[in-house]
């Protein structure tokens, strides 16, 4: 199985290849029915590229964890069909480390907001799955690029926050639940994180309103 059919697979059930790697000696290697994994390949979204493929499937409908659900069942399906198995960044124990796996596999970093962005995508990506691989497949050389935010000397995504939730490197999580859930919250609700669409990077990719209040009722959902 080459690089080239796998990111063929993914992108048939509605997803996007986000890099891949080699597992090295350093690394705590997940281990396959077959053995030692070792090549991983990511598998996720750019922009609202998964919005249509998840918005026509069964799952859409369920009213708790339908994007999860829809994860699991279409990339279990492709592992199959590919010699692979799957790993989720959702849904643990055990927690894999995906946002390390993502810097070993792509030019990504952390942002002021806490998410990995992306040169071109911005903060507009996910990474919903790892597939991984007992054989070692031949892979490109890692693309590196430097931090878009290390040049952006107005830093919107900090300013911007109706709430000040992000500051002084940290996200107060509280303040940004108990606004977006109030009578003003309504733009973050409807239109998702005011801080995340500040961010220029990737702004044509951003998701469309309808992803945006999924992602945001989603988020809320899940705080207490």
């Amino acid at each position: 199985m080459t690089l080239a059919l796998i990111e063929k697979a993914i992108r048939l059930r509605g997803l996007e290849p986000r890099g891949a790697f080699q597992f090295g000696a350093v690394d705590e290697v997940p281990v396959t029915t077959r053995g030692p994994a070792q090549t991983l390949v990511l598998a996720g979204s750019i922009g609202p590229s998964l919005w249509s493929a998840f918005s026509a499937s069964p799952e859409f409908k369920l009213e708790v964890d339908g994007l999860d659900r829809w994860t699991r069942r279409i990339t279990r399906e492709l592992a199959l069909d590919i010699g692979a198995e799957a790993l989720f960044p959702f849904g643990g124990p055990p927690h894999h480390p995906f946002q390390r796996w993502a810097r070993r596999a792509e030019p990504v970093h952390p942002s002021p907001l806490g998410i990995l962005i992306h040169p071109r995508h911005g903060l507009w990506h996910a990474y919903r799955a790892a597939l991984v691989f007992a054989e070692r497949i031949e892979l490109p050389p890692k693309v590196d690029a430097p931090s878009p935010c290390s040049t952006c000397a107005d830093k919107p995504c900090l300013t911007s926050c109706p709430v000040g939730a992000f500051g002084d490197g940290h996200y107060d999580v509280a303040t940004c639940v108990a606004h977006a859930r109030g009578r003003s919250g309504n733009a973050c609700r409807e239109r998702g994180c005011i801080a995340r669409r500040a961010c220029p990077v990737g702004h044509a990719i951003a998701y469309g309103p309808e992803q945006q209040h999924f992602h945001m009722a989603a988020f809320l959902k899940g705080q207490r």
